[in-house]
């Protein structure tokens, strides 16, 4: 904890995306980390390049940020299942109409995720480059 923020981490790694049979994109061996941040009581996912795994099923955040791109991540469907099992207040979807997936994604996973009780806000893309 740093003062009144708290952060957890939760497993990102692939279980159905692979860049070989048998090979995942992103092994769970390496490490990867989505997080929850906690602050004023509310909790903040941001799950990262992963599948919906059983890490990610046992997620209780107030807003998800979720990749809804496939290829390296879930996939717009499989995002919404994630929403679906989380609850969060308000859904967002990201890793999107960059290196893959498109805007549809994102307004795929919105349509899934309201027709099962979840609130989703698409934001507005910004291009940064380092």
């Amino acid at each position: 904890a740093i003062g009144d923020l708290v952060v957890e981490t939760v497993p990102a790694y692939n279980v159905t995306k692979f860049r070989a049979p048998g090979v995942p994109f992103h092994p769970r061996e390496a490490g990867g980390l989505g997080y929850i941040i906690t602050t004023n009581g509310v909790r903040v996912y941001h799950a990262g390049d992963t599948d919906l795994t059983p890490e990610v099923e046992r997620v209780r955040a107030d807003i998800a940020l979720l990749p809804v791109s496939g290829t390296y991540v879930m996939t717009a469907e499989e995002a919404a299942e994630a929403a679906a099992r989380i609850r969060p207040q308000v859904a967002v979807p990201m890793h999107y109409g960059s290196i893959v997936g498109s805007v549809e994604d994102a307004h795929r996973f919105r349509e899934l995720s309201e027709t099962r009780g979840v609130s989703v806000r698409i934001l507005p893309k910004e291009q940064a480059s380092v």
